[in-house]
């Protein structure tokens, strides 16, 4: 396709715009960091919750981006939502790669609340009322096993982190981290039975 003008990029649509950018276009690039930046650097402030490494979080989404550009399929994705996708994989990468200490409830209800997240698109109310309400049954449910077992299965599940990493991240053997991640699990298992006997809500 010949590469278009975008001095007035308001007026190119989302479609155009990546593939313009897929192609090294030097205004397209300017014009499509302008038109996402927002919405790139909010999401990555809501997980990180550090200004700064939402930053350069926002830097590196839109270096990934331009490198996955020239594959971007708009049948399977808006733009937006192709590139928010790219921006929660990045914040969580960045969150992990920061955790020098074993993981805190607010570190923990990051991972949570980012994971469960169905659509990183724009927030609707109801989603996000869902999201909360979801986040605080997990934390609740992690919060009654031992703390060790906590982190591990947090890790494991919500933050993607290998047993291999979460032995370095808690300063223990393989086999440990292991253990912690079946345990926990057992235990989330056993009281989600024992809540099903009782016929009680989920906490």
């Amino acid at each position: 396709m010949d590469v278009v003008l975008f001095s007035r990029a308001n007026q190119v649509d989302d479609v155009t715009l990546v593939a313009a950018f897929a192609l090294g276009d030097e205004q397209a690039s300017v014009a499509f960091v302008r038109r996402f930046q927002d919405s790139v650097y909010g999401l990555a402030l809501s997980v990180t919750r550090e200004p700064a490494l939402a930053e350069d979080v926002s830097q590196e989404v839109f270096v990934r981006a331009w490198r996955a550009a020239g594959s971007y399929d708009p049948r399977r994705a808006s733009v937006l939502t192709w590139l928010l996708t790219i921006t929660r994989n990045a914040a969580i990468d960045a969150v992990r790669a920061r955790r020098a200490t074993p993981a805190t409830d607010a570190t923990l209800e990051r991972l949570i609340y980012v994971a469960l997240r169905s659509d990183p698109g724009p927030d609707d109310p109801e989603q996000r009322a869902l999201t909360t309400l979801e986040s605080e049954r997990a934390l609740r449910r992690l919060r009654a096993l031992p703390p060790e077992q906590a982190r591990a299965v947090a890790l494991a599940v919500f933050g993607g982190c290998t047993a291999a990493e979460i032995g370095r991240q808690e300063n223990i053997p393989v086999g440990t981290a292991k253990t912690r991640i079946r345990g926990g699990l057992r235990r989330l298992r056993d009281s989600l039975k024992e809540e099903r006997r009782d016929g009680s809500p989920p906490r």
